[in-house]
């Protein structure tokens, strides 16, 4: 690796003359190089490229920053409580997902966690003010004055999940969503074709697309197997594994009789088998539990967990790819990715 020094004889970091000089071509030339590649031969752009290795350069992000008045980071934005980040394993594996797509530019992202109002107010404030280029928003819920504001201010978005209430269509917003209501579809049918009959369902949170689009998905198949909608077969979770297992317990209370339950979320199936054992309900045996993620948590229950796979990866990557195209300048857009059936021994 080539290193110059100073007059006092200390080696200090190569620079973009360095790498003009390596390569042979001029200072503007590389700078063209490390700003896209526009205007350059390939010849030159490899040899570029070939220089940078051999040199060790590293961009000056901060220097770069003031000239393209960019900041070449990217936000994820969490606005939930920080405990939830630790215990919903899909936040971390969204995380890691956004990280290495994003690595492939050589962009860093920053993870914002925003549970209370005033947390939130601090982060818009930052994120307005130039520090990021854009933002990766995760489980926002409606109402949530975030999303709206950073729109407002012109700040480039894109949020996991179809968005929900007023002013939130995709002309307005860019998202990146699993399709929840037909992997909803797909787990109910499945249940309902092991012959059970009473099949009740653990909804996510009523204020999250989510949660509205696989209650739907419930519903729909009931109504299309011809078989009525038993409001007492119907409670709701906020995707933890402590609300699972209280949304277990308001069941057996209400309608004991059930004999399958399709839950929201693989986490909050964790707490509905483990009422179900309390109370003495074998699983599959006597009721059937299907899940929603794929997450890890399907691999720690047991029986292992029948679920819905959400292709996280694919939506990591749309994310960061929509994401650099609307910091581009290119307009919002949505993407629905297809969900998979994933069988396994609790139904």
């Amino acid at each position: 690796m080539t290193m110059s020094t100073t007059g006092g004889g200390r080696r200090r970091p190569p620079t973009i003359h360095d790498v003009a000089r390596e390569a042979g071509v001029s200072r503007g030339t590389v700078s063209r190089v490390l700003n896209g590649g526009h205007y350059v031969s390939p010849a030159a752009q490899e040899a570029v490229n070939a220089a940078i290795r051999k040199t060790g350069y590293v961009v000056n992000r901060h220097a770069r920053s003031l000239i393209t008045g960019r900041s070449d980071s990217v936000g994820f934005l969490l606005t939930e409580p920080q405990e939830r980040f630790f215990e919903d394993p899909n936040f971390n594996v969204l995380l890691r997902g956004c990280t290495s797509a994003l690595a492939a530019h050589d962009i860093p992202l920053l993870l914002m966690i925003a549970g209370t109002p005033d947390e939130r107010r601090r982060i818009t404030r930052y994120i307005t003010a130039g520090h990021v280029d854009g933002v990766l928003l995760v489980s926002s819920h409606s109402g949530d004055p975030v999303a709206a504001e950073l729109r407002e201010a012109g700040v480039p978005l894109v949020s996991c999940g179809k968005p929900i209430g007023p002013g939130s269509s995709a002309s307005k917003v860019s998202y990146v969503a699993a399709d929840d209501r037909d992997g909803a579809r797909d787990m109910v049918r499945h249940l309902l074709s092991l012959g059970r009959r009473r099949v009740a369902t653990v909804a996510g949170p009523l204020d999250l697309p989510g949660g509205v689009d696989r209650l739907a998905g419930y519903r729909e198949v009931l109504a299309e197997a011809g078989l009525p909608v038993d409001e007492d077969l119907i409670v709701s979770g906020d995707y933890s594994r402590a609300g699972g297992e209280s949304a277990a317990a308001r069941l057996l209370d209400r309608a004991p009789d059930f004999d399958a339950v399709f839950v929201a979320s693989d986490l909050m199936a964790q707490g509905v088998m483990s009422a179900l054992q309390k109370a003495g309900r074998r699983v599959p045996e006597d009721v059937a539990v299907g899940g929603f993620d794929d997450s890890p948590a399907a691999l720690t229950t047991e029986p292992a967990l029948t679920t819905i796979r959400q292709p996280w990866d694919r939506i990591s990557a749309e994310m960061v790819r929509v994401l650099l195209a609307q910091i581009g300048g290119e307009d919002p857009a949505a993407v629905i990715l297809p969900t998979e059936l994933v069988r396994r021994a609790s139904a």
